[in-house]
């Protein structure tokens, strides 16, 4: 499934990072949710389109964005206000 995000949104897809102390891992329940991701599709708002790319890694709020499950795995549809940067 193909999704275009619409305005000033971007469809963005968590980067997930094991963490781990010492020789403890870390349940999924006790994980701090990631506020990093990569760009997968630019909304049509033409400003955003010359600030983000897909493929691009940006980061957001902690609490952003709406979930969504594309071909089973999590992605966000996040507005423009909820980013907070792009890593170069």
């Amino acid at each position: 499934m193909k999704v275009q995000p619409l305005d000033d949104r971007v469809l963005v897809k968590p980067v997930e990072e094991e963490q781990q102390s010492g020789s403890i891992i870390i349940p999924d329940t006790a994980k701090e949710k990631p506020i990093v991701g990569e760009v997968k599709a630019v909304g049509t708002d033409e400003e955003i389109q010359k600030l983000i790319k897909v493929g691009d890694r940006v980061i957001f709020g902690k609490y952003a964005g709406e979930e969504i499950k594309l071909e089973g795995e999590k992605h966000l549809i996040i507005s423009r206000s909820d980013l907070l940067g792009k890593i170069e």
